[in-house]
């Protein structure tokens, strides 16, 4: 298992062709391009992760590193290729986890597509050792059932247990048969990630989950069956994990980390298509999911749609211990309307740490960023938004900001097609959140910022 490392070229500034509207405190300081093999339009950029003065960002044929130390001024150190969609990142200490939810002929970083038909194709979480960022070396991969769309951190002193969502099961596929109503957990020793195994495959849908609605239900109102979970965002401090599986919003007990346990589900058949992501607030008395209406492939921020297809959802965490539950409070949509041209719908997004509130940052993939205030989980409201306008004037390829995160004092956007874009947002609202400092953020693995 190699790594195949491409000369880094160092960019920066903003595409002159690009036309950016914002609000007066977005400040946008820099783009990076995509580079090499991963420039392509079929390469997406895809998920963030971050270590130090580095960002480490996803990508369909691999991932790049970048230094921020100057978020002004970002350069690229080294990029990856090593396809495998949709390379979703996590970090742990010196290692890296890539999500390769692409049937490949082999595990590794030269493997071509094969049909998730023949038992030999491989999909799973790769290994990497980042202590030298400018040379990763591929370490280890792990087959998975049904391949890793995205994964999330549970970490220990000693282990990282790696939650691994997939869906959509096939009775052809040897690897992915129905049911699959399961995550996959994958155990990782810190200091000898060669060991690392699949150690548990916990059912948390034994009653087969949401059966959805039938394939013949008119769009946008057609509710996906559960097969699984498409993300899994963990608050470890809490021992509390949010799911969002298709057809259903859970929220798990993961205090054994081997075995989360389900403390309450909820549904939306009228108006969530997709549960896709989640977001719990610090104090962990709210979470905030996205509906992922078109798979993030269609033009849904506009009149026809409407204000709550393709929007979060706002549901506050009411009760105690195993009697919590989950109440709706309200849809939070961008007010802004799209294009027919443009793929618009939530998407991922990440907490802006001011203490007593509740504001995030997200994307909207060419809805573009929008930061939102939920403080008031009833009367959620947009306080900043920044949009690069159409990619192209039709939906061939997709397009627009995947992941939206704050880290140490900055906004960093992977788009899909452009790269990386580093934003500041100035707003009395949000700067105190610049004095907050991590070492490490995993967006699905939430530090707790001020307890």
């Amino acid at each position: 298992m190699s790594t195949v490392l491409v000369p880094a070229a160092s960019a920066t500034g903003r595409a002159p062709s690009d036309e950016i509207t914002k609000t007066p405190n977005m400040h946008h300081l820099a783009n990076i391009p995509k580079q090499g093999p991963l420039a392509a339009p079929a390469a997406y950029g895809s998920d963030w992760a971050f270590k130090g003065r580095y960002a480490f960002g996803g990508n369909y044929e691999g991932f790049t590193v970048y230094d921020i130390s100057k978020p002004w001024r970002p350069q690229v150190v080294t990029v990856v290729h090593c396809p495998g969609s949709q390379n979703d990142v996590s970090i742990a200490g010196d290692l890296l986890f890539l999500s390769t939810d692409s049937s490949r002929s082999d595990d590794s970083c030269q493997s071509v597509p094969k049909p998730a038909t023949e038992k030999s194709a491989w999909e799973g979480i790769k290994i990497f050792d980042i202590s030298d960022v400018r040379n990763p070396r591929y370490v280890k991969a792990v087959e998975t059932k049904c391949g890793s769309h995205t994964n999330t951190l549970v970490p220990s002193r000693r282990n990282a247990y790696i939650y691994v969502s997939s869906y959509s099961p096939n009775d052809t596929y040897p690897d992915c048969k129905t049911p699959h109503d399961l995550i996959s957990i994958v155990k990782v020793p810190l200091r000898n990630p060669e060991a690392a195994e699949v150690a548990a495959e916990p059912v948390l849908f034994p009653d087969g989950g949401n059966p959805g609605d039938p394939p013949d239900t008119q769009w946008p109102n057609q509710t996906r069956a559960t097969s699984g979970c498409h993300d899994l965002t963990a608050y470890p401090d809490r021992d509390l994990m949010a799911g969002a599986c298709m057809g259903d919003g859970v929220l798990f007990d993961i205090s054994d980390p081997l075995e989360p346990r389900t403390i309450t589900t909820v549904r939306d058949d009228d108006n969530f298509a997709f549960w896709h992501s989640a977001t719990f607030n610090n104090s962990a008395t709210k979470i905030v999911f996205t509906d992922e209406l078109g798979g993030g492939s269609a033009a849904t921020c506009n009149p026809e749609i409407g204000p709550e297809k393709g929007a979060n959802a706002i549901y506050d965490i009411v009760g105690k211990g195993k009697h919590r539950q989950l109440k709706f409070r309200s849809y939070y949509k961008i007010p802004r309307h799209n294009t027919v041209n443009e793929n618009c719908v939530a998407h991922n997004g990440s907490l802006i740490p001011v203490k007593g509130k509740d504001i995030m940052v997200q994307s909207w993939y060419q809805g573009g960023i929008s930061v939102m205030d939920f403080t008031d989980s009833r009367n959620p409201k947009e306080i900043a938004w920044l949009d690069r306008g159409e990619w192209a004037n039709n939906l061939q390829y997709l397009a627009g900001t995947w992941s939206t995160y704050y880290y140490n004092g900055y906004i960093y956007s992977n788009e899909i097609q452009r790269g990386l874009d580093v934003i500041d947002l100035r707003d009395r609202r949000t700067d105190a959140a610049k004095r907050v400092r991590l070492d490490i953020l995993n967006a699905q693995s939430q530090p707790n910022y001020f307890d």
